[in-house]
């Protein structure tokens, strides 16, 4: 399993727990909010045209996302597999990752959806912001990223849950805790 996207709402912890999983599998994490956040750090033209857009909490459009991530699934070290971290986030996404793997004549190994409680998640995104200084993290914004997130990507969970391949796994507790289910889960659907 060296193909896998994890999903869940923002602040759940996809972020921690897909570079752990990259790690123990030696393939990189792919995140577009790091890939976003080092864009909008440099000033590139995609960093200006997305940082109103950030800070607002609002979505990158898919054309500019599906891009990005296409560029980074064609470097030489995600070719023998990703984890995949924030993306895809729209159905048209999906289909959009759907037609990059199979032009690369891949296909996904398993997608993880991280699951925790509101308040939970408010309050990690918030600890975060604070110890990071991430400005984009404020209450407003945070509240706002859930409300798209459930409009938007919670229905993408169905659409990999009828290809077979979505293992939900709980995301509250100890970051040890978390990697374990993970671990679990992916030993299951391989064991399957």
């Amino acid at each position: 399993m060296s193909r896998i996207v994890m999903m869940g709402p923002p602040g759940v912890g996809k972020g921690t727990q897909a570079a752990r999983l990259a790690d123990a599998l030696g393939v990189p994490a792919v995140s577009t909010g790091d890939l976003f956040r080092e864009h909008v750090r440099t000033q590139t033209p995609l960093g200006l045209e997305v940082s109103g857009l950030l800070a607002a909490g609002e979505y990158v459009p898919d054309a500019v996302t599906n891009a990005m991530v296409a560029e980074r699934l064609a470097a030489p070290d995600a070719v023998s597999g990703f984890i995949l971290d924030g993306y895809p986030r729209t159905l048209p996404q999906l289909a959009e990752l759907e037609r990059m793997l199979s032009d690369a004549a891949v296909a996904l190994d398993a997608v993880l959806l991280l699951q925790a409680e509101a308040e939970e998640i408010v309050a990690r995104i918030l600890l975060r912001a604070e110890q990071q200084g991430r400005a984009d993290d404020t209450p407003e914004v945070v509240r706002r990223r859930i409300e798209i997130y459930q409009a938007e990507t919670a229905p993408l969970a169905d659409a990999y849950a009828e290809l077979g391949l979505l293992a939900r796994v709980d995301g509250a507790g100890t970051l040890d805790e978390v990697a374990a289910r993970i671990h679990t889960a992916l030993a299951s659907r391989q064991a399957a």
